[in-house]
């Protein structure tokens, strides 16, 4: 099973007054590592899979210890750990890069592939699935299954 690997770059900005990351800035972490994961699933041949729209339909988020700003971009996992006909749930640590990795943030989304022009959900495609397939990790997960 991969995990899709994303440097994500601390801002300024994204600290709260207490000097840690803000908890909502959490979401916009997930957000850029799920459109990295996604894009990068994507085949380069033209295809259309994962071009189409997708809307999230639920976030998860355990916050296991606080992040303070630093130089050194954290990394967030991604993995998925439930794949439906319909449907799929991503899974993400967000953690250090290198050394002694300290995990910050565990979470999940899951996200519904959606058609724009009809303007409802779709079913997710033969080709979608099966790059899918490689990140599918039902062995860390008691939810981790395949469901056809």
């Amino acid at each position: 099973m991969a995990r899709h690997i994303y440097s994500c770059p601390l801002r300024w900005s994204d600290m709260d007054a207490f000097g840690h990351v803000n908890n909502v800035v959490f979401l916009r972490y997930l957000e850029e590592a799920r459109i990295d994961f996604m894009f990068r699933l994507r085949p380069t041949d033209g295809s259309p899979s994962f071009s189409g729209g997708s809307v999230v339909a639920r976030h998860e988020i355990d916050y296991v210890h606080p992040l303070v700003h630093r130089h050194e971009p954290v990394v967030i996992e991604s993995w998925v750990t439930r794949l439906s006909a319909a449907s799929l749930t991503i899974t993400y640590e967000i953690k250090d890069a290198e050394g002694p990795s300290q995990v910050y943030v565990r979470a999940s989304t899951v996200v519904v592939p959606y058609n724009l022009e009809a303007g409802r959900p779709r079913r997710i495609t033969k080709e979608e699935r099966s790059h899918l397939l490689q990140y599918l990790d039902g062995a860390d997960s008691d939810e981790g299954v395949l469901v056809a």
